[in-house]
C-alpha cells in the first residue's frame, strides 16, 4: 500500500471499528499516526500495533484540543492529515432527552468537527497541503425517530464539510465528508446469519478513506456515501 502524499495523520476520537482500521492502512502506508480519545486506555493495543502515538483530548474542549495539537506537533510533526471520528448519542423521545446530555452530544459530534478543522486550518494553510476526513453517517443525512440529538451533530458535521471544502479547497487542503450509511461489523455487532453482507466491514469503509487521500486535486470528493451493497435505499 503506497502512493499517499501524506506524511501524518491525526486521528480524533479513535477507538476499535473504523479509526483502527483506517489507523492499520494509515500506518502500513508508512504516514506516522497519533490517535486522541477521551481515554487513552482503549487504544493501548492499537498504538502498539501500529507504533502510533496516543494523547487523551476532550473533543469538545476548545483549550484540549489546541493542546491536543500542540502536543501532536512536538511528538509527530504537523498532521498532515486530520480525520474526525468523534460523535456522541443521546437516543430517546425528544420531550424526555435530557437537555445537556443533548447538549455535550451535539458539542462532540458537531462542534468538536469545527474546533479540528480550525487547527487543522491553521497548520495546512500556510504550506496549501492536507486533507481532513470528517466522518459522517447515516444521520447526517435523514434525522430519524428517537435520535434527534445524534442528527443535530452529523447535520451540523456534514455542513461543516461542505463550507470547508469550498474554503479550503482553493487552498490545496482536501476536506471530504464520508456518509457511513449502515452498521459497521464488529464483535459486538456480528453479522446477522441470516443476512449476509449486510453490515459495513471497517477494513471496507477505511479502505474508501485511503482512496480519499490518494485522489488527485484535480478531481477531489466532497462527499462519499457507503453502504451494504445489499441494502436498500
Amino acid at each position: 500500500m503506497s502512493g499517499l502524499p501524506y506524511r501524518s495523520a491525526l486521528i480524533i476520537g479513535a477507538g476499535a471499528g473504523i479509526s483502527a482500521s483506517v489507523a492499520r492502512m494509515l500506518s502500513t502506508a508508512g504516514l506516522k499516526v497519533a490517535l486522541a480519545a477521551r481515554n487513552t486506555g482503549k487504544l493501548a493495543e492499537l498504538a502498539a500495533e501500529t507504533g502510533a502515538e496516543t494523547f487523551a483530548a476532550d473533543a469538545a474542549d476548545p483549550a484540549s484540543v489546541e493542546a491536543l495539537f500542540q502536543a501532536v506537533d512536538a511528538r509527530i510533526g504537523a498532521p498532515e492529515v486530520v480525520i474526525y471520528n468523534a460523535s456522541l448519542r443521546a437516543s430517546g423521545p425528544l420531550a424526555e432527552l435530557d437537555p445537556e446530555t443533548v447538549r455535550r452530544a451535539v458539542e462532540i459530534t458537531g462542534f468538536g468537527g469545527f474546533l479540528a478543522v480550525r487547527q487543522a486550518a491553521k497548520r495546512m494553510g500556510p504550506k496549501g497541503h492536507g486533507a481532513i476526513l470528517l466522518t459522517g453517517a447515516t444521520a447526517s443525512v435523514k434525522g430519524f425517530s428517537g435520535s434527534a440529538a445524534f442528527a443535530m451533530g452529523k447535520f451540523a458535521l456534514r455542513g461543516l464539510a461542505q463550507s470547508a471544502a469550498r474554503e479550503l479547497g482553493p487552498q490545496g487542503i482536501h476536506v471530504a465528508h464520508i456518509v457511513v450509511d449502515g452498521g459497521v461489523r464488529s464483535e459486538k455487532r456480528p453479522e446477522p446469519a441470516d443476512r449476509p453482507d449486510s453490515l459495513l466491514s471497517p477494513d471496507g469503509v477505511a479502505q474508501t478513506y485511503l482512496d480519499l487521500l490518494r485522489q488527485p486535486r484535480s478531481a477531489w470528493s466532497l462527499e462519499v456515501e457507503l453502504r451494504p451493497w445489499v441494502e436498500h435505499f
